[in-house]
């Protein structure tokens, strides 16, 4: 049975539709999500998401993070950002990577969550560019 998975960004909802499968970045790991999951809200690393039909990835997307709700029915993913893989590009994510290290060498770090936010804009901006295809 399929779970039904929506992606919502804060622009417009991106995706909405049963997939067989999907697989999210969590922050503690990837996690996969089928129909009977456990329900829980999860926080989302920047990575790719893996939209399964039947045993074969048929879309993936990556977020910049956010959260994910599961049910037993469904997987709503709250992401701060979200771009289809194939529109990623290796000199964006490297452009954001330099952004984000400039920021954090700048910034007072005796703040741990000003520290965890700019940490997390690195690896979301590291995670982009290894997962940009061209």
């Amino acid at each position: 049975m399929p779970v039904a998975l929506e992606i919502v960004s804060p622009e417009k909802l991106l995706l909405s539709r049963p997939v067989d499968m999907v697989v999210i970045p969590a922050s503690e790991g990837d996690m996969g999500v089928l129909e009977g999951h456990t329900p829980m809200i999860v926080m989302l690393r920047g990575g790719p998401i893996d939209i399964y039909t039947g045993e074969q990835i048929s879309e993936r997307l990556f977020v910049a993070g956010g959260f994910a709700e599961i049910t037993q029915e469904r997987c709503t993913v709250l992401a701060n950002e979200a771009i289809p893989v194939a529109q990623l590009s290796r000199a964006e994510g490297q452009r954001r990577l330099a952004e984000a290290e400039a920021a954090y060498a700048a910034a007072d770090t005796s703040d741990p969550t000003i520290e965890d936010t700019l940490l997390d804009r690195i690896q979301s901006a590291r995670a982009m560019t290894e997962v940009a295809e061209g």
